[in-house]
């Protein structure tokens, strides 16, 4: 499947599958997650140059329910001994969202989600991760952004891997632009600092009561 033919996958039946071993093939991905329901296509997107897996897949279901359950109950699943990351593609970057997010920049051309999420995982939890594509030629665009649920973690690494080489080039690692600042806010700021805790407590309680809810829908 093209990058293309994800831009038309219906989004809200999407489940984004990450941290997935170069020894994963589609065929695994769709023994695994047929499981949790009907399956209209499944995508372990590839480096167009090198053919290798950039670690990570979507898998479309035909019912948004279905797509729920299997980002739900997949979370952790190991393959070839690695718990892979599962999570909604139209929510996934708000989960657990305090503002610990980073911009990483004069990223390598073969430097890919993996890569990143590798790079940075040693200092915190990781929410979002990812190396940001041109839609028209899969290819990486030079930078990528991660986020952390804690600022403690996203200081860390800025401190450590801040003009670090990865892959033969110094990568920028700075707090990124608030998108919704029409003057040049970023993350990281002390009014994000001070209220982090309280928003982080109040969506770790909401996606907990969101997957209770689901599992007694399932009968579980």
């Amino acid at each position: 499947m093209s990058s293309s033919r994800h831009l038309h996958q219906n989004k809200e039946a999407t489940v984004y599958v990450g941290d997935l071993s170069d020894h994963v093939t589609e065929d695994i991905l769709m023994e695994l997650f047929i499981q949790c329901g009907p399956i209209v296509s499944l995508n372990i997107p590839r480096d167009r140059i090198t053919n290798r897996a950039n670690g990570y897949g979507f898998v479309e279901f035909s019912t948004a329910e279905d797509a729920r359950y299997a980002a739900t109950i997949m979370n952790g699943v190991r393959l070839f001994g690695s718990p892979i990351k599962t999570g909604s593609t139209t929510t996934n970057d708000e989960q657990l969202d305090v503002g610990a997010k980073l911009y990483i920049g004069n990223l390598a051309p073969d430097v890919t989600d993996l890569t990143l999420r590798q790079l940075f995982k040693p200092f915190g939890n990781l929410i979002t991760c990812r190396v940001v594509l041109d839609p028209a030629t899969g290819l990486s665009r030079g930078h990528g952004f991660i986020s952390y649920d804690t600022f403690e973690a996203a200081d860390a690494a800025r401190a450590a891997l801040h003009c670090q080489y990865v892959m033969n080039q110094p990568i920028t690692v700075v707090y990124a632009f608030k998108q919704e600042s029409k003057s040049g806010e970023k993350h990281g700021d002390k009014t994000e600092r001070l209220v982090a805790p309280s928003a982080l407590a109040a969506q770790v309680a909401k996606k907990v009561h969101s997957h209770i809810s689901l599992l007694d829908d399932k009968g579980m």
